[in-house]
């Protein structure tokens, strides 16, 4: 794919904060312009990407062409169980970032934007759109007491979306900790309050009022994705006023368009259409194509993150297997791991990750390493606490090591989808690899056989590259059909059926000591022998 060449930043003056919103915001009735079916895909879609790091802008051409890319720098604080950053940083970042990327840019092609942001990151602003707290990111787990209220609150509607429960860093339990210890002398009252995810905020000084938010980022507040709205009266038992709520659409819908201060401040032209987003797990997954039923994305990073498409709404008893509801009918089941590709910088930080590589290869044992990254212990495909990293096997050398834990993922990966075929989620479509571990190419032949399953590599799958596919949509087109003119496959790797004969043992030895050990459901290793067998 053709890369950008590095433009600097225009020197134009920098943007004021925020454009000015009306006294009140509420969300306006006025039609947005709808789809142009005459233009279709043609024209450039812009990715906009929130992550913990860096504010990213993509422009994407209707091929899949990356026309340009930029990205500026976010901070965090952290303090114990605490995670926050500023959310002005989060509209100045991005705002860089889309100026330098759309420097050059033909602004006429520029048709429509949407944007991801982290999975249950929130904050409180005013009626103006000004934030009167830090955003309280993804992983912040401060609001514990907050969860078990939430929980004893809503328990019978979380069990009927699928979840069961929600955890300390879900948004809902974080907002409540918000309005039980933020509120201060000079805070409006709770009703003069609004509740806004991470991109409701960047949406917001986009259009220059207060749009809906999207369905994907609200899950976490315990928006209702089957009835579609909020659980009203669960809301009034934890004292969260309605009005302090946003309305709330599926992902895909026009929200609004850019106003004038907004387009002087980011460089996107005013009146580029906003289309509702995603969380950054699901933008990934678009960017990946894994949208037909059955498809999946693993995303492996410091943990792994499995992410796929299934026509019906998948539950999990055990909470470990939500979904997120997509544009049209599809629904998005996914669970997040505590182990991944971690490991290998926790015990071979500094070392030669070629050489072991090649010599792993050339030993190609099946000694087995549960990869645990997290402190906090596993999550999925099951979850446990108290769960701590293991080896099966000898391992007296380095590469021996070194492979024991390369194999020991792709058994877990293969774990999350004999646990997801438990649920009745489709598991039989295909599959993309993404993430830093999926350049690693042995490691990806690794996991092809022990599946036991062709494995796509995408030429390139990001968040940014996934809601510039969903933008895309506002041209009248379906998602899949966006994604099928716009992710590249770049390689499939096919598995060899002998190697997988060969590996299957390794993995049964690696599920029967997770039973052993109490941390998986002897139903579920049951079942994943089941499908071994046939």
């Amino acid at each position: 794919m053709p890369r950008k060449r590095r433009r600097p930043p225009p020197t134009a003056p920098s943007p004021p904060t925020a454009p000015a919103p009306p006294t009140e915001a509420p969300v306006s009735d006025t039609p947005t312009p709808g789809p142009d079916p005459a233009v279709g895909l043609d024209g450039i879609w812009l990715g906009l990407d929130l992550g913990t790091q860096s504010a990213r802008c993509a422009a994407v051409d209707g091929t899949g062409q990356v026309l340009a890319t930029a990205s500026r720098p976010l901070t965090s604080r952290r303090e114990g169980n605490r995670h926050e950053q500023d959310p002005e940083e989060w509209w100045t970042a991005l705002s860089a970032a889309c100026r330098e990327a759309l420097a050059g840019i033909d602004a006429g092609r520029i048709r429509g934007l949407a944007i991801d942001g982290t999975s249950g990151t929130i904050l409180l602003a005013d009626a103006h759109g000004t934030p009167r707290t830090p955003g309280l990111m993804y992983d912040d787990g401060r609001a514990a007491d907050q969860a078990a209220a939430v929980n004893e609150a809503g328990g019978v509607v979380w069990q009927e979306l699928g979840y069961r429960t929600m955890q300390p860093s879900w948004a809902l339990p974080k907002l409540r900790w918000l309005l039980d210890h933020a509120p201060g002398p000079d805070m409006p009252p709770p009703a003069g309050l609004r509740l806004l995810h991470q991109v409701d905020l960047v949406t917001w000084r986009l259009a220059g009022r207060q749009v809906a938010s999207d369905a994907s980022h609200a899950l976490k507040t315990g928006y209702h994705l089957v009835e579609e709205c909020w659980p009203r009266k669960v809301m009034a038992e934890l004292g969260i006023p309605e009005g302090m709520l946003p309305e709330v659409r599926r992902p895909g819908s026009v929200l609004g368009t850019v106003c004038r201060d907004a387009a002087a401040a980011t460089g996107i032209p005013e009146g580029t259409r906003i289309v509702a987003g995603m969380t950054d797990g699901c933008a990934a997954q678009i960017g990946a194509g894994a949208l037909a039923p059955g498809a999946w994305n693993a995303v492996l990073g410091t943990t792994l993150v499995l992410k796929g498409s299934s026509p019906h709404l998948v539950r999990d008893p055990a909470g470990v297997v939500y979904c997120h509801r997509g544009p049209g009918e599809n629904w998005l089941p996914g669970g997040a791991s505590g182990s991944g590709a971690g490991v290998i910088s926790q015990h071979f930080h500094g070392e030669n990750l070629d050489v072991l590589t090649a010599q792993a290869a050339a030993l190609d044992l099946d000694a087995v390493a549960y990869p645990l990254v997290s402190t906090g212990g596993e999550r999925f495909p099951f979850r446990a606490p108290e769960a701590e990293p293991f080896i099966l096997g000898r391992v007296p050398t380095r590469a021996e090591e070194f492979h024991a834990y390369l194999l020991g993922l792709a058994c877990l990966e293969r774990l999350c989808f004999d646990y997801l075929d438990h649920l009745g989620a489709p598991v039989d479509g295909p599959l993309t690899l993404t993430g830093g571990g999926a350049r690693n190419a042995y490691w990806c032949r690794l996991r092809a056989d022990v599946l036991g399953r062709p494995v796509l590599l995408p030429e390139q799958a990001e968040a940014a590259l996934g809601m510039a596919v969903l933008a895309a949509t506002s041209s009248g087109a379906g998602l899949r059909e966006a994604a099928a003119a716009m992710v590249r496959i770049r390689e499939e790797i096919r598995p060899d059926p002998a190697r997988t004969a060969r590996l299957t043992p390794a993995y049964l030895r690696f599920t029967d000591e997770l039973t052993r050990r109490g941390w998986l459901d002897p139903a579920v290793a049951a079942h994943a022998r089941r499908r071994a067998a046939q």
